[in-house]
């Protein structure tokens, strides 16, 4: 159901806000929002860079598939916390069925998460309608157009009110309704700035350099070699020679050559290694602006064995650990009440399975972790997807204590 026709909240403050109107802006003084849409803002290299374009240069569309993807295939969780520092999945709360469940009849949260996430990378900003039942809590969450979405902030209260642009009009709402998940990269502190928008030359470079090499081997654009001959001939003997040659030299035959007849073979020059550096150094820039390694942009010019491993480990530190933040503090705002926020319940993503090592690594930290006493036989088990065994819950170390080794 569309959120604007579903029963009345009962904040009566995000009522008045979503009621309020502003005037239209003359199209004499656009707003950002419209210059974007327009894609009005041209690079350097001659082309405009437009979320649709963007995703057209594979590194771009990788970058953001694999942010997104990321966001959307991690499972995320509503945590009831207790005085001990412990913590259990309250799988009970409204809000873990929309988090870790299904956004919305249509939508799984994973598929949410995935589409405002790229939202963010593509146009600076993902936002979602917290369609909220007689009661105030949250019963789905609707994803809004990017490109119709604005942040404000009161000039009376400094909170952020988030502004709908839809035909003629314009819709405000509470910033307790809107999930709104955006890049770091600000230039106001609200607004967040699309990767695409401030690594535009870059992008658009690698637009044309695609472009230009497309052009340059399209119908073998590039000769493989020139036939010349000792003594000038006609147009029509030039014409007959190249006829013979393509036909002796289709689908690899051999070609047969007179006395007066030379073939000189054409090879890349350095011009066109550079070219080709260029192409290759459009990636690394592109990795840069989306804050990815390059080797999870299938760049392995660089990548030993050695380093790939430590490049997963920066991959989730560096690159998705913000966006995990991001997500989890607009969960927290939207779905979770003050009394949920002061009796210990938070919302967060479950990284284990990124950082998980080998078979023999794993087998290794839980030998020492049963051995130190951290670990019980069936919560080693549950991280392995096995079943509990019915004396697997003793705290006891399986290389001292009798009979504990069969629990391990």
């Amino acid at each position: 159901m569309w959120p604007f026709t579903t029963t009345p909240k009962t904040d009566a403050r995000a009522v008045q806000s979503i009621a309020q109107t502003d005037e239209v802006r003359s199209l004499a003084i656009p707003e950002p929002w419209l210059v974007e849409l327009f894609g009005a803002t041209p690079v350097a290299s001659g082309v405009t860079v437009s979320p649709r374009n963007a995703l057209s240069v594979p590194a771009v569309r990788a970058a953001v598939e694999l942010i997104a993807g990321t966001c959307g295939t991690l499972p995320v969780k509503v945590f009831q916390h207790a005085d001990n520092g412990g913590k259990e999945v309250a799988r009970d709360h409204p809000a873990h069925a929309i988090a870790h469940d299904a956004a919305n009849p249509w939508t799984s949260a994973g598929a949410l998460r995935s589409q405002i996430t790229a939202d963010a990378m593509l146009n600076g900003g993902g936002y979602a309608y917290a369609n909220r039942a007689s009661d105030g809590h949250v019963v789905e969450l609707i994803r809004l157009k990017p490109d119709a979405m604005s942040v404000e902030l009161d000039t009376v209260t400094g909170e952020p009110r988030y502004k709908l642009n839809e035909g003629q009009g314009r819709r405000f709402f509470d910033f307790r309704d809107i999930i709104h998940v955006a890049p770091l990269t600000s230039l106001d502190g609200v607004n967040g700035e699309a990767p695409i928008r401030t690594a535009r030359e870059a992008i658009g470079l690698a637009i044309v350099l695609e472009a230009h090499a497309a052009k340059l081997f399209a119908n073998g654009g590039r000769p493989s070699g020139v036939l010349s001959f000792a003594r000038a001939l006609t147009a029509e003997a030039n014409a007959k020679a190249k006829a013979a040659w393509q036909a002796m030299t289709r689908s690899g035959g051999t070609a047969v050559l007179d006395g007066e007849a030379k073939f000189t073979p054409l090879t890349l020059t350095s011009v066109d290694a550079q070219f080709a550096e260029m192409r290759a150094f459009q990636i690394v820039e592109i990795a840069r602006a989306f804050n990815v390694p390059p080797t999870f942009l299938a760049d392995f010019s660089r990548a030993t064995w050695s380093n790939i491993t430590e490049a997963n480990r920066q991959l989730v530190t560096f690159s998705l650990m913000p966006w995990f933040r991001a997500w989890e503090a607009a969960y927290r705002r939207v779905l979770l009440t003050d009394e949920d926020r002061q009796s210990g319940v938070s919302i967060e993503f479950v990284v284990d399975g990124l950082l998980q090592g080998s078979a023999s690594e794993r087998a290794e930290a839980v030998a020492k972790w049963r051995a130190a006493g951290v670990m019980t036989a069936n919560e080693a088990r549950r991280l392995e997807n096995l079943p509990a065994q019915p004396d697997g819950d003793k705290l006891e170390n399986p290389y001292t204590s009798t009979g504990g080794g069969t629990n391990a």
